[in-house]
């Protein structure tokens, strides 16, 4: 009888962080489908990845460097400078160049579909293997329809493009693959999402922003049309650098790294939907059916841990 009080007890909390785990991880997803579409912008516009990684952790390092100076800067705020590194690493400066990269060969669906697509399955998987998260048929179900959902929003412009088109393909898979294991590790080392989120920013402006400076410098900023560069602080350093590694970070503590993972599948339809103003290319109908069928995987995905708040 005690056990059975103490569960019904649980289940208003276990409904709360599902809701919120929701919400934060749709946040994520949507500033990601604009971090998209904003970087393939910027390239277009004569940009490079290099001066897309220094916008965003210029501006994302020097928004949470007093936070990180005033919470015990000799461990990083408790995460300690190994595991501050090795995020880094995974979601800093090299994770952008190599993503961005991937621009320089091959269209916006190849990077929103094959980048995130790599990421919802890896971490998915990962999570499974290695965290021992539960992957029930559900979830599994509701993998398979994001898949058709994401074949469906490329269409024909996945098999589209140039003969080099496979390097972009490669680089969004290894830029996507990054990302699965930081979320694998936020999650393993139970870490808290705004100290992830200021130390990964601090640490790569300080370490990043130098070598950007000494090697490349200032010119191609420096004629770049001012609009641009505020769309892309805005969306890169704001939005992507700080409020959406914060948001997916405390999506995967409300939900575990396997169903976290399954929002960014959200964002490739965002991608391509404000691909319109910016790059001018239409969704079709064929991405509008892809947009619904994700969102029902999603909804599928996501019963497994509702059904458990019942």
């Amino acid at each position: 009888m005690p056990s059975l009080t103490a569960r019904a007890s649980a289940l208003p909390s276990l409904r709360r962080n599902t809701h919120y785990g929701i919400a934060f991880g749709s946040i994520a997803a949507i500033i990601w489908g604009a971090f998209l579409a904003v970087s393939r912008h910027g390239i277009g516009a004569g940009l490079q990845a290099s001066d897309l990684a220094f916008i965003r952790y210029a501006v994302a390092g020097a928004i949470l460097l007093p936070w990180v100076l005033t919470n015990s800067p000799r461990t990083l705020a408790g995460i300690g400078w190994r595991r501050g590194i090795v995020l880094s690493l995974l979601a800093g400066p090299l994770f952008v160049l190599i993503g961005a990269s991937g621009y320089l060969y091959a269209p916006l669906a190849h990077g929103a579909v094959i980048q995130l697509g790599v990421l919802t399955l890896m971490s998915v998987c990962l999570a499974a293997l290695l965290l021992r998260e539960p992957l029930k048929a559900s979830r599994i179900l509701g993998l398979g329809v994001i898949i058709a959902g994401l074949v469906t929003i490329a269409g024909p412009g996945l098999l589209e493009g140039q003969s080099l088109a496979w390097k972009g393909d490669l680089l969004f898979a290894m830029a996507g693959s990054m990302f699965a294991v930081f979320t694998l590790l936020v999650r393993r080392w139970k870490l808290n999402a705004f100290a992830t989120t200021a130390v990964v920013s601090v640490l790569s402006g300080a370490i990043y922003s130098p070598l950007y400076l000494a090697l490349a410098g200032t010119q191609r900023l420096s004629v770049t049309p001012i609009a641009m560069l505020i769309e892309q602080g805005v969306v890169q350093g704001l939005l992507s650098g700080i409020v959406a590694l914060f948001t997916f970070a405390r999506a995967v503590q409300y939900l575990g790294a396997g169903r976290a993972a399954l929002f960014p599948a959200l964002a490739p339809a965002i991608a391509i939907l404000l691909g319109v103003p910016l790059v001018g290319e239409l969704p079709t109908i064929a991405q509008w059916c892809g947009l619904a069928i994700c969102t029902l995987g999603l909804l599928i995905a996501l019963r497994s841990g509702a059904a458990q708040a019942r």
